[in-house]
């Protein structure tokens, strides 16, 4: 029996070729991975490869790290929350959590380049806002795989890691465009030069990598959360704890419940609460994106600033919301500053900014009522300990080998040297 085998969540075709390729030919909906055991067992593997039974790879590569989820006290105790759990992926040593990119991209970076690996793909082409690129960057220095990243110059400049190879990291910068233009251009660059383009929420590979967080979560608290709070821009990390937590249920040992999805997105840059809240379940760019040259231009977590996330589709963000009861919110670039602070206080790390945004949501949560004082809650620190991390190590900007504008020809791209 094979470890796994994908199944078309619009249609139900199941496809034992697991081969780097997730699309069904028949329609536009994500493929989950469905894994052959049903009941999770922790492996005697280091970091994330503990849960590799629900990981769509063989064997583990050398990464060795995860993220850390421990029972909050002082945020709990500001909010009046008796069980508020909170998962921290970033550089924390005291919590012995050292993701030295800061980001939760990590676990979708070391899993799909190691399912890139066993499947004999020799090139992965990545579009980034910012954190993306930092989780491909190390990780392809430390597995020595060759990638491609596509970051735009206003992301760019904030891209900071303690080590990578530019033998591996080949980096575009976009030097007019915002993350869904890089996205389009690393589309076209891999028709054009024969790449692989790594698939965006689409690869399972990402999303069975971010999954871990909930499992992670799960195995510390011994049950499922009542209440899950995260930041989404593309919404693929939200799609991962579903799909986590559907697999959970199925185990039958962690609650029959799901997760309730908390959302949250940095206004004005917010497609999918808006279409949310005006209870459209496609997103409409003339209501729901600000119609501006640039959206980087308008928020402070720049990471989130995906325009045309994988809302509708069969299997998205949509579906997730409708199937857990979920809830969106939007978050003012104020509110988000603020609440990234109170986290630097209470807990005694500073955070990123998108993580900023997902604090600001439970804090409206719980002033909305939402939340019952007793009830399990999750939040998702999705990125943390920069400024721990600088005062650490010395740290490199990722640096540009060459500059595209967003409406390059072929031509151009055809004579990149990658």
């Amino acid at each position: 029996m094979s470890k796994f085998y994908l199944m078309c969540v619009e249609g139900g075709e199941v496809r034992k070729d697991v081969s780097f390729n997730f699309s069904c030919p028949n329609h536009r909906g994500l493929s989950r991975s469905i894994y052959s055991k049903r009941n999770l067992a922790l492996r005697r593997l280091p970091g994330i490869w503990r849960f590799i039974d629900w990981l769509p790879v063989n064997e583990p590569s050398s990464y060795s790290d995860k993220p850390v989820t421990y029972k909050s006290e002082g945020l709990a105790e500001y909010l009046g929350l008796k069980n508020l759990y909170i998962t921290f992926n970033g550089y924390w040593p005291e919590r012995d959590v050292n993701m030295e990119t800061c980001t939760f991209k990590e676990l979708e970076a070391v899993v799909t380049i190691r399912y890139a690996q066993e499947n004999n793909v020799s090139k992965l082409v990545i579009a980034s806002a910012g954190n993306t690129a930092k989780a491909f960057a190390a990780a392809a220095t430390q597995e020595c795989f060759p990638v491609v990243l596509l970051v735009p110059r206003k992301c760019l400049c904030g891209v900071f890691l303690p080590r990578y190879d530019r033998r591996y990291v080949k980096t575009v910068m976009i030097t007019d465009g915002d993350y869904s233009d890089s996205i389009a251009l690393a589309k076209r660059l891999s028709r054009i030069k024969g790449f692989t383009y790594e698939g965006g929420a689409r690869n399972i590979a990402r999303r069975d990598g971010l999954g871990t967080v909930l499992l992670d979560a799960v195995f510390e608290i011994g049950c499922m959360p009542r209440h899950y709070f995260q930041a989404v821009g593309s919404g693929t990390g939200a799609i991962a704890a579903y799909e986590a937590a559907l697999r959970l249920r199925e185990d039958g040992r962690f609650g029959g419940a799901l997760p309730r999805l908390h959302l949250a997105q940095n206004l004005p840059v917010a497609p999918m609460y808006s279409a949310w809240r005006a209870g459209r379940r496609e997103i409409v760019p003339a209501e729901d994106i600000p119609q501006v040259e640039n959206v980087l231009d308008l928020i402070y977590a720049r990471v989130l600033s995906n325009r045309y996330p994988p809302y509708s589709i069969a299997g998205g963000v949509y579906d997730a919301l409708v199937a857990t009861q979920g809830e969106m919110y939007g978050v003012r670039n104020s509110e988000a500053k603020r609440a990234k602070a109170l986290f630097a206080k209470l807990e005694g790390i500073d955070i990123l900014p998108a993580a900023g945004v997902a604090v600001a949501a439970l804090l409206q949560a719980v002033e909305k009522g939402s939340i019952r004082r007793q009830d399990i809650t999750l939040l998702n620190i999705t990125g943390g300990g920069s400024a721990r991390l600088r005062k650490d190590k010395k740290l490199h900007r990722l640096k540009e080998d060459y500059t595209l504008s967003k409406d390059a020809d072929d031509r151009e791209l055809r004579e990149l040297e990658l």
